[in-house]
């Protein structure tokens, strides 16, 4: 796919499917054959303990891993209908933020924020002397920042932005390729309780423009309120799925977390504390 490339894809086949997935690590069984399927503006979270399989299933979806091969064959999981993707071809269609992918723009050789946006056009860290930068990537770059708000930020280098802002600028980087999915693991790590309202609300102008929103979190404080579908984890499987209002009870979180948990509302939000 060239670096300018706009997705065309069938919009009434899934986003993702994924069958009966099941990963080991060592001796230990990370995901049990855990399945899923996800509507294309069907916002979710992936809700979880430390240690519930979270971060395995976002290494598979993103193709960092892959599951043991199922004894039918059939493929474990599908993004967009299909089971074969080159990776910088579906990370141009599902983006990926977080504080590890943060980290890796903010330490090491100094980086500038327009640099870093614009660069995603061609899956780097930064520019290279062989990158040919066109108008109309420029033109979606700003569009991109822009949209995050954080426009303001061309010219600084990345070590120097605070963690909500380097989140942005990320966030940015992704939205270059106008992609189908955002797919934010922990996003609001690090931010402080301030930073994370302005950050979550700028999630939320994202779902409205139609970018399908996959956010994996413990916080139940951080699902957005245009969140409908939640998966719950534990020990690698399904706990519970469902509309929101059905899944978020005080019974499902105490089994998730392993504590009496009590969910509240907080306006749009929930809010779940121990005890």
């Amino acid at each position: 796919m060239s670096p300018d490339t706009t997705h065309h894809l069938d919009t009434t086949v899934p986003l993702l499917e994924i069958h009966e997935a099941s990963v080991m690590r060592g001796e230990r069984l990370i995901l049990d054959r855990l399945s899923l399927r996800l509507a294309i503006g069907q916002h979710t979270a992936i809700l979880g303990a430390n240690g519930s399989g979270k971060s395995t299933l976002i290494r598979l979806i993103s193709r960092q891993l892959y599951p043991l091969a199922r004894r039918d064959g059939a493929p474990v999981m599908r993004v967009f209908g299909r089971d074969r993707w080159s990776v910088s071809e579906l990370r141009g269609l599902i983006g990926i933020v977080s504080p590890a992918v943060q980290l890796d723009y903010t330490s090491d050789s100094p980086l500038e924020v327009f640099d870093v946006v614009v660069s995603g056009f061609f899956a780097a860290r930064g520019l290279g002397l062989d990158h040919q930068v066109t108008a109309s990537m420029r033109e979606r770059e700003h569009q991109a920042l822009a949209q995050m708000e954080a426009s303001q930020l061309i010219g600084r280098e990345m070590a120097s932005l605070s963690t909500g802002e380097a989140r942005r600028v990320l966030i940015a980087r992704a939205l270059v390729h106008r992609p189908r999915a955002l797919l934010l693991d922990e996003p609001c790590a690090g931010l402080d309780p301030a930073s994370r309202r302005r950050f979550l609300e700028s999630l939320r102008q994202l779902a409205h423009h139609g970018t399908t929103l996959l956010l994996v979190t413990h916080h139940v404080e951080e699902i957005l309120p245009e969140i409908d579908h939640v998966l719950l984890l534990h020990d690698g499987k399904v706990l519970q799925e469902g509309s929101k209002n059905r899944v978020l009870t005080d019974e499902a979180l105490t089994a998730a977390f392993g504590m009496p948990m009590r969910l509240a509302r907080q306006g749009e939000y929930y809010a779940a504390d121990v005890g």
